[in-house]
């Protein structure tokens, strides 16, 4: 593995900061409690009040802990997994880790702009930091040529390819059933603003995120080499987002927020992904 001493001490760096990141939103509760704001449009939202999250809204809070609860318990022990492995000189191990380390890279670019600030900033910073020169690294270690050579199957590519952009062309039309309707009847700002600026996750997704899955998809449909390199890396990412959002999910229905139809929806992703990825790593020489 090229650069492996780089890419092991910023490996562990964000697995020590995530630790240190992911315990302080589980186990914090100092504050009042929850209690009633009124945002600058006039709405009433309910504030968390308690621990690191204690100044979001309390769906927002609650989804902020579920996910810090998979990215301690599942993130940081595969992100490890996968160097031990991919130290080895694994082809499989190099893109395992530069799924998990996209994954990490994703979270604290959404916990950067979106969360309310709070005493883990410049950790949050940190982890974004350290993550991004982390999967450009592991990304430039990868040897695409090699990569090819040992792939068994294309279809298994192919029907990979074709489940991620099915995928982010559901996901792009929940979002846009979200902003799109209040542009219509003149409102303007949908109700999941709520005290915040803007929609973080949704402009993310659909500038970034939906847009790469849909891309990769094609690539890889088509035979491109880049498609074959990033279908796998993408997949794995996935899978921990969409288990990070199932935990969310469980949390407001918890909560006693509706979560229906995405309670039906999001886990069939995750078991999909996670089926994907195995069959994808597996699928390598």
């Amino acid at each position: 593995m090229k650069n492996q001493r780089l890419i092991t001490v910023l490996s562990i760096l964000i697995s020590l900061a995530s630790i240190i990141a992911t315990t302080s939103g589980i186990f914090t509760s100092d504050g009042p409690g929850q209690y009633e704001h009124q945002s600058i449009r006039g709405e009433k939202i309910i504030i968390y009040g308690k621990g690191l999250y204690q100044h979001m809204s309390a769906d927002v809070a609650i989804q902020g802990i579920a996910q810090d609860y998979i990215t301690l318990f599942a993130g940081v022990p595969l992100l490890l997994i996968s160097l031990f492995i991919a130290r080895k000189n694994s082809l499989r191990g190099l893109l395992m880790l530069a799924g998990i380390t996209s994954y990490f890279l994703v979270t604290y670019l959404f916990y950067t702009s979106m969360a309310m600030y709070n005493k883990m900033f410049l950790l949050y910073v940190f982890l974004l930091g350290t993550s991004f020169f982390a999967f450009i690294q592991i990304i430039l270690s990868i040897d695409k040529i090699l990569l090819i050579e040992r792939i068994n199957s294309i279809k298994v590519l192919r029907n990979a390819g074709i489940f991620l952009i099915i995928n982010a062309l559901m996901i792009a039309l929940l979002w846009l059933g979200v902003v799109v309707p209040p542009i219509i009847d003149g409102s303007i700002i949908p109700k999941q603003v709520q005290h915040y600026t803007t929609l973080i996750v949704q402009a993310f997704d659909l500038g970034l995120l939906l847009p790469a899955a849909f891309v990769i998809g094609i690539l890889t449909i088509k035979k491109n080499p880049l498609g074959y390199l990033l279908i796998t890396i993408y997949m794995i990412f996935l899978s921990i987002l969409m288990t990070a959002l199932v935990s969310k999910i469980l949390f407001m229905a918890n909560f006693g927020a509706n979560v229906v139809p995405v309670i039906f929806i999001i886990p069939v992703i995750a078991i999909v992904s996670i089926t994907f990825s195995v069959i994808l790593l597996k699928n390598i020489k």
